[in-house]
């Protein structure tokens, strides 16, 4: 008869998670992972693999708790490029914010720390990046269509230009004790928006 699991695998993932995104893939080792999950390595790499695909399970966690919050930020009926400010402001918040400031972004974390050698961290990174720019092009679109964003500008290069703007906000605000840098770059993106 095969054992039962003796803990719950979803509130393991989730402290898995939360212990990569504070300390990092590499500085996270498997004893740190057993002792944080509070199970066993035989149950671990049973459960999730190893700390590789473990560190892959976290990452698609991550996006499933950020990416429906996004995308409903950016698709609310009515004038969108308030949408489009309120997440770039947003963003700044949190990367100035304490946690920001300790924890960075997951994916820009991994973007720095793994996508460079790891194929399978850097297709969840590029999926991630699709997934903020697509609802900020979609967003864009709107605006233009709406009279918010003059016809010359083109909704794609900006949404990139936004994209890049908000995984250097993470990187800097993770990095800087300065609240202003990242919010004095926010707006002044925001000023290309019109």
């Amino acid at each position: 008869m095969a054992r039962t699991k003796e803990f719950d695998p979803d509130a393991a993932l989730q402290s898995a998670l939360e212990l990569f995104w504070r300390r990092g893939y590499e500085a996270t080792s498997v004893a740190d992972l057993v002792e944080h999950l509070g199970i066993g390595r035989a149950s671990l790499y049973a459960t999730f693999g190893g700390k590789n695909e473990l560190y892959l399970k976290a990452m698609d966690r991550y996006a499933e708790l950020r990416d429906p919050l996004l995308l409903a930020e950016l698709s609310q009926p009515g004038p969108a490029l308030p949408a489009v400010r309120a997440v770039v402001r947003r963003f700044a918040a949190e990367a100035a914010s304490p946690s920001g400031r300790l924890n960075g972004c997951f994916v820009t974390n991994t973007a720095a720390e793994l996508a460079p050698h790891d194929p399978a961290a850097a297709r969840r990174v590029e999926i991630s990046w699709e997934r903020l720019e697509a609802p900020l092009h979609s967003a864009l679109v709107r605006a233009q269509a709406q009279g918010e964003l003059p016809g010359g500008r083109d909704p794609r290069a900006l949404a990139r230009m936004l994209l890049v703007l908000l995984q250097g906000i993470r990187v800097v605000g993770k990095a800087s004790d300065d609240p202003a840098r990242v919010r004095d770059a926010a707006e002044q993106a925001l000023t290309l928006l019109g």
